[in-house]
């Protein structure tokens, strides 16, 4: 006996993403429906080796549903959640919508799981920010060893975090580099993103950071320890899919650079790459479509006392956003729902 699920948002990168997860883990799904807006209705989208054809979300009842995955934005999953956790159907959702609710376990299961059974007061978990997700796979076990007291981060984020969109913006700006007569402006991003980096994702906040990097550090805290003090730099570059972290990372004790490799060695979800030489280390291009986290260029920091750099690369398509929301999938039918 299997489940009955719904995709949110399924025609979208991470909701089509989220339908091919489901099929390549083989989720125990009996029944599966794709749900789109108005606009998107009637568009085929396919589940393994089948063909679904998308529902009105706005029509939809969500009774008799086990777990809704949401791919949608903030505004539609403020709209359409609720009455789906209403109807008795739990909703996981990868908006930023409910990630600081105090009354939403904000979960990444290599780290968290526990935190699954919070999700009974409204029916909803949350999925975290793709730039999170990967780093705090890759944080958990090291501050399990030798409790971490800050984090210095700084991001080199791909267009497929800003959707269809930003990666139709890249291609064609790409383009029209090798073709000046067909000059594409800035719309998605805020300046050319074609052979430049953007320090700048989300919108600016009063201290002069970016929600993007506030939301690193609000995550971190929930999903780790709140006394672990980070500090984020969220830069856009041009790469089509795959999130890169450049971590710096200091300890309350000493940890050894050698032990902290094979503590991530054994560590869920987490590839070691991590080679002194010529292309011993991992890069975006290298890791898209993959499950895991990859980390290399672990090497002790000598400027303070206990301190550790590391370089972590995620497909944020899946690890950062789809495959974790089926991994909360497959832990709330293990640990709650116990059909499958």
């Amino acid at each position: 006996m299997g489940y009955r699920v719904v995709v949110v948002g399924a025609t979208g990168n991470v909701g089509r993403e989220m339908l091919n997860i489901l099929a390549e883990r083989q989720f125990p799904v009996d029944e599966l429906a794709a749900l789109a807006s108005r606009r998107s209705l009637g568009t085929e989208v396919s589940f393994g080796d089948k063909t679904l054809t998308t529902q009105d979300l706005d029509t939809f009842d969500f009774t008799g549903w086990d777990m809704a995955l949401f791919a949608v934005g903030s505004a539609a999953t403020k709209d359409y959640a609720p009455k789906a956790a209403a109807a008795g159907c739990v909703v996981i959702d990868n908006s930023s919508l409910y990630r600081y609710d105090p009354d939403v376990p904000l979960i990444v299961p290599e780290c968290n799981p526990q935190a699954v059974h919070g999700y009974s007061k409204k029916n909803i978990i949350a999925n975290p920010n793709c730039s999170t997700a990967q780093m705090v796979v890759a944080l958990k076990p090291l501050h399990d060893r030798a409790t971490i007291k800050r984090v210095v981060v700084s991001t080199y984020q791909s267009v497929s975090g800003a959707g269809k969109e930003g990666m139709d913006e890249l291609w064609d700006q790409t383009k029209a580099v090798y073709n000046p007569i067909n000059e594409v402006e800035p719309k998605k991003f805020q300046k050319q993103i074609a052979f430049n980096v953007i320090p700048h994702i989300d919108v600016f906040m009063e201290d002069g950071s970016t929600k993007e990097e506030w939301k690193m550090v609000a995550e971190t805290k929930k999903i780790v320890d709140p006394a672990i003090k980070v500090t984020a730099t969220c830069v856009r570059v041009p790469v089509f899919v795959g999130h890169s972290e450049a971590v710096n990372i200091e300890f309350e004790e000493f940890l050894d650079e050698d032990e902290a490799r094979d503590i991530l060695r054994e560590a869920p979800g987490v590839m070691v790459i991590d080679k002194r030489e010529a292309g011993g280390y991992v890069t975006p291009v290298e890791c898209v479509g993959d499950f895991a986290t990859f980390i290399s260029r672990i090497r002790q920091d000598s400027t303070i006392e206990n301190g550790l750099n590391l370089w972590c690369v995620s497909d944020n398509l899946r690890k950062g956003a789809a495959l974790n929301a089926v991994q909360i999938a497959e832990l709330l039918g293990r640990e709650v729902l116990k059909k499958g």
